[in-house]
């Protein structure tokens, strides 16, 4: 696969350190990852030493969790300064997992809001990979959207522990998981704001069980899970009582956008899969490249791209600067979701038939993309939210002006 280069991502001025680790990161994910897909997708034992081998290939290459903090063993990258390179490392469903960035969500959430002994216990081994988690939210029957509904319920015990029991459902990577961080019910009744909490959970507790594999179009890696009674000690709650909904804003903040650089990444390689069929393709009536159909693909493709990553690095520079990006956040994720898929159908139409086979990564990307408009909250989520918060501004605008 060829660099698209200045045609994905327009005249965007990087730091000269950063441009170099992109340009690494970049190669080592074309030339090591993405070859082991096949592999990786299988899942069993062959992915798991397929894995560790590139992980120690990272790790040797001096590519090992750049963004984590840099007193827990990771490369210290800031937010801002990772973003370049989370585009190029997402190009691969599982380069983040190989770079050793996967864990950011969760070391940043337990950073921030652990108490001690789950700071000490648990994150070191986050960053050096020794430890895996996941995160629980969403119900079988209660809408993700709808947080407040949530039935799963911790009960606070005489010792001060809690016992956990509920069903949560597609929750990645839950059957390798060490440690699950579940949202409960402490206190008061549902459809209240007040009473949620977030609690870290060790997989191997008595009580704790992956019920069943959920695939997403046919793919692996999601999963239902069962608490039943699990006994949780009381310093693995996150922050105070009742935190939940402010702890889970910060983090869907965080990794809705991260998904969006990620899908830049998947959309450009779509994109440049796109473009080398159309200029090394020749039928009958000469090459692909010079049929005016194929070149409205190209170009549509291409202004999807240049248009959504503005608004996806407008909300990459607010959340570094810690303001509020919850507009940004919300046109990036429906832009870029929309976008991926745009792109990688574009892509699949100008292969033909073989766009839809196994030779090619789009149909991946495309149950990405399609995958991509429900994950972290559905477009219309986003499109109501955002609309509301603007339009609440005008009304308030009206009022003075009256």
């Amino acid at each position: 696969m060829t660099d698209s280069g200045a045609a994905c991502d327009g005249p965007v001025q990087l730091d000269p350190e950063v441009a170099e680790l992109r340009d690494r990161v970049d190669r080592f994910v074309r030339t090591r990852v993405i070859p082991s897909e096949p592999v990786l997708d299988a899942g069993g034992e062959e992915a798991a030493v397929a894995l560790a081998q590139l992980r120690a290939e990272a790790r040797a290459a001096g590519l090992w969790a750049l963004p984590l903090p840099a007193e827990l063993g990771g490369g210290g990258l800031t937010f801002r300064r990772y973003a370049a390179l989370a585009e190029v490392e997402g190009a691969s469903d599982h380069g983040p997992a190989a770079l050793g960035s996967a864990p950011l969500l969760d070391v940043t959430m337990l950073n921030r809001h652990g108490g001690a002994r789950v700071r000490e216990e648990y994150l070191e081994r986050l960053v050096a990979g020794g430890l895996r988690t996941c995160y629980a939210m969403t119900e079988p029957d209660v809408p993700g959207t709808d947080p407040l509904r949530t039935g799963t319920r911790a009960e606070a015990r005489a010792d001060g522990s809690w016992s956990i029991s509920g069903r949560k459902w597609f929750t990645s990577g839950a059957a390798g998981a060490d440690l699950v961080t579940v949202m409960a019910r402490t206190g008061g009744a549902a459809g209240d704001r007040e009473g949620l909490s977030l609690l870290l959970v060790p997989t191997g507790s008595p009580g704790f069980r992956v019920v069943r594999e959920l695939p997403v179009l046919g793919a692996a890696g999601q999963y239902e899970i069962e608490l039943d009674r699990v006994r949780v000690p009381a310093d693995h709650l996150l922050g105070a009582g009742g935190d939940a909904l402010a702890i889970a804003g910060e983090r869907l903040a965080l990794g809705r956008t991260l998904r969006c650089l990620r899908w830049l990444g998947q959309a450009r390689r779509a994109f440049d899969l796109m473009a080398e069929r159309a200029a090394t393709r020749h039928g009958s009536r000469g090459p692909l490249a010079d049929h005016q159909l194929v070149q409205q693909h190209v170009f549509d493709a291409l202004l999807a791209l240049r248009t959504t990553r503005p608004l996806v690095h407008e909300a990459v520079a607010l959340i570094a600067a810690g303001q509020d990006a919850r507009i940004e956040v919300g046109l990036a994720k429906v832009a870029a979701a929309r976008m991926l898929q745009q792109v990688t159908d574009s892509a699949i139409q100008v292969h033909g038939a073989a766009g839809l086979g196994p030779d090619t990564a789009l149909p991946s990307l495309f149950r990405g993309g399609r995958a991509a408009r429900i994950l972290d909250g559905p477009d219309e989520l986003h499109i109501t939210s955002v609309a509301r918060r603007v339009l609440r501004g005008y009304g308030r605008g009206a009022a003075t002006r009256g």
